[in-house]
């Protein structure tokens, strides 16, 4: 009769862990968080952010103060506006009121003439006052609604608002068939264009009283004035 004894493992014992040199390694020690040294300053502000942490607040006065300057600059921004854009267009015509001198010239160019008078680009309408002062059915085209305002404030003020009148229209989206007399404080880069325009246009009674600089095509029939007040009288269709 055979007996089966029972086989045990034994465990090997574990050989420690050794360093380079065989001695027996130390478990490394662990690193233990350092707080920054306290200031003074620190904690001071740290208890300031912790009382208020988004700024002092603003009283009324400041949001006054706010309202008045971004009320002012926006309505700066739509007051100035139609005085700097006419330098972005590709021909500036830009606002310079006429002398009087030039006013005077335009008139006595015109010296004989009646029925309707169309001053393009009328600026604050002195033009349109004065040809509606000598009989002249005178109407202003300008792009400025500012000055369209203001002109037309100022024919009501002196009784002119019958016979002087204004109109916010672009020069070149404007039919100027139905007028007998055009004047034109025009530039020197406009003035081609404009001639053409006016060629089409007008019928052969018509004339125009060019301010500032001549046509360049157009023999004008008399010249008034000198200098910057010379004034150049058309008749296109002879």
């Amino acid at each position: 009769m055979s007996v089966r004894v029972p086989t045990t493992t034994m465990a090997m014992p574990q050989r420690p862990q050794t360093n380079d040199i065989g001695s027996p390694a130390l478990p490394l020690p662990i690193p233990k968080e350092v707080s920054p040294p306290a200031c003074d300053d620190c904690q001071r502000l740290q208890t300031e952010m912790a009382a208020n942490p988004g700024g002092p607040k603003m009283n009324t006065t400041g949001w006054i103060l706010l309202g008045i300057t971004g009320g002012s600059a926006v309505a700066l921004t739509v007051l100035c506006g139609p005085f700097v854009t006419p330098a972005l267009r590709k021909v500036c015509l830009p606002y310079v009121p006429a002398t009087t001198a030039q006013v005077e010239n335009v008139f006595t160019a015109l010296k004989g003439r009646s029925g309707s008078l169309v001053d393009i680009g009328s600026g604050d309408g002195r033009i349109v006052y004065a040809g509606a002062q000598r009989g002249f059915r005178a109407h202003g085209i300008e792009l400025n609604p500012w000055l369209v305002l203001f002109a037309q404030l100022r024919a009501r003020r002196w009784g002119l608002n019958r016979s002087a009148t204004f109109a916010r229209q672009d020069l070149w989206q404007s039919d100027l068939r139905h007028f007998d007399n055009v004047v034109i404080f025009g530039v020197q880069e406009m003035m081609p264009q404009l001639e053409a325009k006016l060629d089409r246009e007008l019928s052969v009674k018509s004339c125009v009283v060019a301010c500032r600089f001549p046509f360049p095509n157009w023999k004008p029939i008399n010249v008034v004035g000198e200098g910057i007040d010379t004034v150049w009288l058309y008749r296109p269709k002879t």
